[in-house]
């Protein structure tokens, strides 16, 4: 064993080498098994089981292993538990639709572990150098997965575009980092709180935020910074698209926590600006061109840029209970985005996609279920009572109320009402519009599962948040934020 590294360590890490060594039983078994064996979504569901269960006894654990490389909170296992769930309905709706491409399922599997290992990484990462690995090692992933389908044009071209770009904003990223470490001397977060506590204000350490921030911007796709969204959304794969959606924001979200409000706090007063600028102009755009869209995953693309603006109002707000309302929100977003892509994947056919509006005219006549399903996941997203998105934008524009940012909420609301428009006129196709020849939809036992998940999570979670409420406050608060919001008033 290393010096410095002990037995403790790999104790508290469990739930990620158990996760490894699934993804590493995923390629085995894609060899050993014979072609189009139905066993590597069932390996694959089994590593995630096995690692969910390797995490339970970390719920209410609050130390820092390796050195301080890493947080074993219940921060980071509130992040840990979404990329787990995100992670298994997305092999599920991934089945069928692998069959229909007739794309290699060992080595999607294999790369889907590997970017929720990715995820896991930067839940729990308190040093710049743990966030990088964690980081690059989802987003490597991700630029294979989104162009997966080796014979689809519109497939590579988003894993193009997603590597091209997202080298550029890792290099900005980067060199904010640089700076971080440059004038406070240490990688670790906590250290560098403190050393940025006791410095006067330095030019440089603003650059290093402004940097920072644009790096951070790119990976939750926020305005300006959003320009591969909706080209990569809409040409990789259904599932993928999904699982990039939900795991890669919410992951992102988790590593703009940690460096801001665990490692930048002395300079809460400018990046909270530019993240009031940028919350404001994501919301405003993100809906304003998804008013015009007919491709459904170009929608959504722009809908989920949307809902970035919607959660920077956490980040503006800097409380506990603006962090708590980032949490439920980030949840609740995953079951319904989630849902939304579960529909459209069992839209797809062997000669049609099955993404664009008019498909979905006249659903509720070919499928009752998947039409009220769709419906459900519309209003949840629009932020209609009593759906589990109501909830998620009533915490999150309450906190940013309670902290003194009414104007801001407001414009939040009004938003939210604009954001009506498109989802609504897709409620209109599938209930008001004669079919018009679009693909018959398939229900599969596995999507079958994983939709239903996802309408029982939207609904519980609308009529009954206590629950929910409670894990994400408490595991909030061990993120060291009501020091912070304590300090700033």
């Amino acid at each position: 064993m290393p010096p410095g590294i002990s037995s403790s360590d790999f104790y508290y890490i469990l739930p990620e080498l158990v996760l490894t060594a699934g993804a590493l039983l995923v390629l085995v078994a894609d060899v050993i098994l014979p072609r189009g064996s139905r066993l590597l979504p069932v390996i694959t569901l089994l590593s995630l089981g096995a690692t969910s269960v390797a995490l339970l006894p970390f719920a209410a654990t609050h130390v820092e292993v390796a050195h301080g490389l890493i947080a074993v909170d219940r921060f980071a296992f509130f992040f840990k538990i979404v990329f787990l769930g995100s992670a298994a309905l997305t092999v599920l709706m991934s089945i069928r639709y692998l069959e229909i491409e007739g794309a290699s399922p060992g080595e999607y599997y294999f790369l889907l572990l590997c970017a929720t290992l990715g995820m896991m990484i930067m839940a729990g990462g308190i040093d710049l150098i743990t966030l990088f690995i964690g980081l690059e090692t989802m987003a490597v992933s991700f630029y294979i997965l989104a162009g997966f389908i080796k014979p689809n044009q519109r497939s590579n071209e988003a894993a193009v575009k997603y590597f091209l770009l997202g080298a550029f904003s890792l290099g900005i990223l980067l060199y904010g980092m640089s700076l971080m470490y440059g004038l406070s001397g240490t990688t670790n977060l906590r250290v560098m709180a403190t050393a940025f506590g006791g410095q006067q204000q330095d030019p440089r350490l603003v650059l290093a935020v402004i940097l920072v921030v644009a790096g951070m911007g790119f990976k939750i796709a926020a305005v300006p910074f959003h320009m591969w969204a909706p080209d990569v959304y809409e040409g990789a794969p259904t599932p993928v698209t999904a699982f990039l959606s939900v795991g890669s924001k919410a992951a992102s979200f988790a590593m703009l926590l940690r460096i801001f409000l665990e490692g930048l706090t002395p300079m809460k007063a400018d990046w909270q600006l530019l993240f009031e600028v940028l919350a404001i102009v994501t919301m405003t755009v993100g809906n304003l061109a998804a008013l015009t869209q007919t491709n459904l995953k170009r929608m959504l693309a722009y809908s989920s840029i949307a809902h970035a603006g919607y959660l920077l109002l956490g980040v503006v707000a800097g409380t506990p209970r603006g962090v708590t309302a980032m949490l439920i929100y980030l949840l609740v977003y995953a079951f319904m985005q989630l849902g939304a892509f579960m529909v459209i994947v069992m839209m797809r056919r062997e000669d049609v996609v099955g993404d664009e509006l008019k498909d979905f005219a006249g659903l509720y006549q070919r499928h009752p279920a998947a039409a009220f399903a769709m419906l459900l996941f519309m209003l949840s997203l629009g932020g209609i009572p009593p759906t589990a998105g109501f909830m998620g934008k009533f915490w999150l524009f309450g906190a940013a109320i309670d902290a003194g940012y009414v104007w801001l909420a407001v414009i939040g609301v009004l938003n939210s009402a604009v954001s009506l428009y498109y989802y609504l006129r897709l409620v209109v196709f599938m209930y008001l519009k004669q079919p018009g020849g679009g693909s018959e939809p398939k229900t599969t036992p596995a999507v079958a599962v994983a939709l239903g998940l996802a309408v029982v999570a939207t609904l519980v979670f609308g009529l009954y948040p206590e629950q929910l409420f409670a894990l994400a406050d408490a595991s909030a608060r061990t993120l060291g934020v009501s020091a912070l919001s304590a300090s700033l008033r």
